[in-house]
């Protein structure tokens, strides 16, 4: 910065001056003693740059200052100072320091010397202040025998803001502009997704390489500016990194985020303690329909134009929408003694409701989880009786009264699909599916193991049930996908008639000796096979036991 070495010794000759006056024993007036303070700020103050975005931390209470004055030779010139908090509310004002008539020099000591001197304090005017949290722009014209002290401060915490000052207002601006209207319209809502539309900025048709569109969508509140977003994001316990959303540079996510790109658009979602805040930068485009918003929930949405090469940005008035209440959940109603087989969404996490009106106090409810992992969810008359993750066989036993209304929800427990298989009956006497053993796996001797033969057993019970064997040729690299996706609710019927090795009947009063073996031969060396079981029960529906993969061996 260029500054007039004039105004650098300005305020040590005033100085200087007032402390002449001092030593004569001229009367000491509070105008004088304030005049001396101001003085005093200016060599406890920094040179505020020009053309440079500066950031400037303040702790609580205590003032910060900085100084700046034009090059010499310009007798008016324009000038312009952006302030932008950063969190909370600031104080910040402008000063003006003019020169009084005349040059006063240090060795003069007359008593019209003194008389200018103790003058000074008419030279110091305040032309402007603002105490908020709003981004704020003062323009004026600079007098070259002017000299300029800003001073901010923050009376409720430490914070940061950053400070613009410019002397160049034909080149350009450093922050994107504005339209004439600033405002966010929302021109669509839904259960799950809001659009909203903006008026483009003007820089977007100057600089659209450079120009882009960042949208914050939070659950709190609305935000001024860019930084003090990010500022509130921290302070929440996430580490973001510098500018974020301003450029599409890779960062190292914490595991709180999860980034996503698709169709050239950034999302950045951050899981902090009031929910969830979503970056999503969509390059110029000015319409944006928000994605999996939870229903009827309030959303605070706020846009930002963004310069990509000074990272310095510009906020539009920011709007807020609810979005509508989900419907109504469809309800099925279940049947004494009938089967539902009910298959879920996971990418949805929508809840699937069966209704069931009991005849009988006492209630059996059977699930049979046929893939993936289900959230089960029983009330009987708006009363939660039952809440639990579903694994494998489920029998639960309620007791009421004659009439009493259930309602059970299910839902995936996770993102891929899954389904089970739901009965409602007062009679237990008469159950659904076969009497199951203490556990559903097959185990493999490894010693057994031959080229062309393995041997599997698996555990029965106390009561007589016909138990089928079915076998099948899998490659290595199939072997996951396989145990992934078996449908553990499909039967025999599903299967190919070369797939079956037999069928046998067996059961022990004694459940300590209720297991069976066998050894399929046939096979070929060096070969992974994929074992399965069927248990059927009086009804004769199916449980399948769990799959077990074994590989002969590869020389005998």
């Amino acid at each position: 910065l260029k500054m007039s070495w004039f105004w650098l010794y300005l305020p040590l000759h005033l100085l200087m001056a007032t402390s002449l006056c001092h030593s004569k024993k001229a009367p000491t007036t509070s105008s004088q003693q304030s005049f001396k303070t101001n003085l005093f700020n200016f060599y406890h103050s920094l040179i505020l740059a020009d053309g440079k975005e500066t950031t400037v931390h303040l702790l609580k209470d205590i003032p910060k200052r900085y100084y700046f004055a034009l090059e010499e030779g310009r007798v008016l010139a324009p000038f312009s100072i952006t302030v932008t908090p950063c969190d909370v509310p600031i104080e910040w004002s402008i000063l003006a320091y003019k020169s009084p008539p005349g040059k006063a020099t240090p060795g003069d000591h007359d008593t019209q010397e003194v008389s200018k001197s103790q003058k000074a304090p008419s030279m110091v005017s305040t032309i402007f202040n603002y105490k908020g949290n709003s981004v704020e722009t003062y323009m004026g014209m600079s007098s070259h025998s002017a000299l300029y002290l800003l001073e901010f401060l923050s009376t409720e915490r430490d914070t940061h803001i950053t400070v613009y000052l410019t002397t160049d207002t034909t080149s350009g601006h450093l922050y994107p502009e504005l339209p004439t209207d600033p405002r966010i319209d929302v021109i669509g809502i839904g259960h799950t997704t809001v659009t909203l539309a903006w008026k483009h900025s003007p820089s977007v048709l100057q600089h659209r390489e450079s120009i882009q569109y960042c949208l914050l969508v939070n659950e709190k509140h609305n935000y001024k500016s860019l930084c003090a977003a990010e500022t509130a994001i921290r302070s929440s316990g996430m580490k973001l990194p510098p500018t974020l959303a301003l450029s599409l540079s890779p960062y190292l996510l914490e595991p709180q985020q999860v980034m996503i790109l698709s169709n050239s658009e950034l999302s950045i979602i951050n899981k902090v303690s009031s929910g969830e805040v979503r970056q999503v930068c969509m390059g110029t485009k000015n319409t944006y329909t928000v994605p999996n918003l939870s229903p009827s929930t309030q959303y605070y949405f706020d846009v930002f134009i963004v310069n990509l090469l000074t990272n310095a940005s510009a906020a539009y008035t920011g709007t807020f929408a609810r979005t509508l209440e989900e419907p109504e959940p469809k309800v099925t109603e279940l049947k004494d003694g009938k089967v539902i087989h009910v298959v879920l969404d996971g990418k949805k996490q929508k809840f699937y409701s069966l209704q069931y009106q009991a005849r009988h106090k006492k209630i059996h409810f059977t699930f049979q989880l046929c893939q993936g992992q289900i959230r089960v969810h029983i009330t009987r008359n708006g009363k939660t009786v039952a809440s639990e993750n579903l694994s494998g066989l489920r029998y639960l036993s309620l007791k009421g009264k004659l009439l009493d209304t259930y309602l059970v929800q299910l839902r995936s427990a996770e993102e891929s699909n899954s389904s089970v298989k739901v009965q409602a009956s007062p009679h237990f006497h008469k159950p659904l599916f076969p009497l199951l053993p203490e556990s559903l796996k097959i185990k493999s001797f490894s010693k057994l193991r031959t080229c062309r033969s393995v041997t599997i057993a698996w555990l029965g019970t106390q009561e007589e049930s016909k138990y089928c064997v079915y076998r099948k040729r899998i490659e290595e690299d199939q072997i996951w996908r396989e145990l992934q996706s078996a449908d553990r609710c499909s039967g025999p019927e599903s299967r190919h008639k070369s797939e079956k090795v037999l069928c046998k009947y067996f059961y022990d009063l004694n459940l300590q000796r209720a297991v069976t073996t066998e050894t399929i031969k046939g096979l070929e060396a060096g070969t992974f096979y994929l074992f399965d079981v069927y248990l059927f029960g009086p009804s004769g529906l199916p449980v399948r036991y769990h799959s077990k993969v074994v590989k002969t061996r590869k020389k005998c």
